[in-house]
């Protein structure tokens, strides 16, 4: 189906939690990558399936040398590790420095992820954690080859303001402005909000009445829950039930509109590219 990239303005909303909890309700095979240049998390966090610590070698590090004689998405399958209760992963950077072995190679790990879904083999989408896009992150080199870029942000207002300019940033950058872009241009740009479950039906429409009113292109497609113990939960760090978790409910109802809404559209989009799905 898609490549669909998250991503954050600034400070810590939660992209790798959503992102994780996102690809453990994904209704199709998926691979979670983490593309944040300033290095990534799970390596840290989460064990591998056989039991032990996540290699930091294979993933991230490992794909530039392949990337720079050319990457068949196939490929990818090579630098995956398989998390402890089966989720498939990309491992990112450990530290920042290292993004530089990477320089020049992210337009080509784009059309990758993009394409993997289309892989006679072994097809899966790609959800990418981006990190922080404040600044000049060469992430965003993904983002042309998105079909959904989702903004995570948090409800206060700094926050609500910083993701409003950033999706009209987006929509400038990757269609040209907002009033130019198709109702369909790729890649769509949407805000999802970490918020307060009692306060997240109310909240969501004001903040995407506020995105529709500035004209920027992007609109609010969910609310995951702020969930500390549940956060706490699929990170590892505490026990129980995750399935019955605020944040995996809430998760899995985003992933399900994200497909019902936009998954036929981006295969209708495929076809009319001469990529049959």
């Amino acid at each position: 189906m898609a490549l669909i990239a998250l991503a954050a303005d600034k400070g810590s909303p939660g992209v790798t939690t959503a992102a994780v909890a996102l690809s453990a309700v994904w209704p199709r095979r998926v691979l979670l990558a983490e593309t944040d240049p300033a290095g990534g998390d799970l390596v840290y966090r989460s064990a591998a399936a056989h039991g032990g610590p996540l290699n930091p070698n294979t993933g991230m590090l490992s794909i530039a040398a392949t990337a720079r004689r050319g990457l068949v998405p196939d490929q990818l399958w090579d630098h995956v590790q398989p998390l402890s209760g089966g989720l498939e992963v990309l491992v990112g950077l450990g530290i920042a420095e290292q993004a530089a072995g990477l320089a020049g190679l992210w337009p080509t790990l784009g059309r990758a992820f993009a394409s993997l879904a289309d892989s006679p083999n072994a097809p899966a989408d790609v959800i990418a954690d981006c990190g922080r896009i404040s600044g000049d992150t060469p992430a965003v080199e993904l983002f042309p080859h998105a079909a959904l870029v989702l903004l995570i942000s948090r409800t206060e207002p700094e926050a609500i303001a910083r993701v409003r300019d950033r999706a009209a940033a987006l929509a400038t950058k990757l269609h040209g402005g907002p009033r130019g872009a198709a109702s369909l241009a790729t890649p769509l740009i949407g805000v999802v909000l970490v918020a307060d479950p009692g306060e997240a039906s109310k909240i969501s429409g004001q903040v995407n009445d506020m995105l529709v009113h500035a004209q920027t292109g992007a609109r609010v497609v969910g609310t995951i829950a702020d969930d500390p113990t549940g956060a706490d939960q699929l990170a590892g760090r505490k026990r129980g039930r995750l399935d019955k978790s605020l944040l995996i409910r809430s998760a899995r109802k985003v992933a399900a509109d994200i497909y019902q809404q936009y998954g036929a559209a981006w295969a209708h989009q495929a076809q009319m590219n001469g990529q049959p799905r």
